[in-house]
């Protein structure tokens, strides 16, 4: 029986850490879901020519996405129900913001 208990700890402690850690995908299209103001997943490890779709899932508010840097970028605002996505080619690390919502974060990580 302690066996057991120490078994389902162990799985518990490490899918919750899995569920709070970025997100590795081999898939074409990853989507980030935005709801009561946060991306979800905020951070996001994924392999070169990933797409990322973020959704807009609040009720009544408009986002965008905002890249930071020398190559920064703001998207169109988007509104509910609507989406927005960008093809990452590139290996590195690419800090996001809403732009009406500045204290909405996220990363995508890209790797080769």
């Amino acid at each position: 029986m302690r066996r057991i208990h120490a078994f389902l700890t162990l799985l518990l402690a490490a899918s919750l850490s899995l569920a709070n850690g970025p997100v590795f995908s081999n898939g074409s299209i990853v989507e980030v879901s935005i709801e009561d103001y946060k991306f979800q997943p905020a951070d996001l490890k994924i392999k070169a020519g990933t797409t990322v779709k973020w959704m807009n899932k609040e009720k009544r508010t408009s986002h965008s996405v905002l890249f930071t840097g020398p190559n920064g970028f703001e998207s169109a605002r988007f509104f509910p129900d609507e989406s927005y996505s960008r093809k990452f080619d590139k290996a590195g690390i690419y800090p996001y913001s809403c732009g009406p919502h500045p204290e909405m974060k996220g990363n995508i990580e890209v790797v080769e």
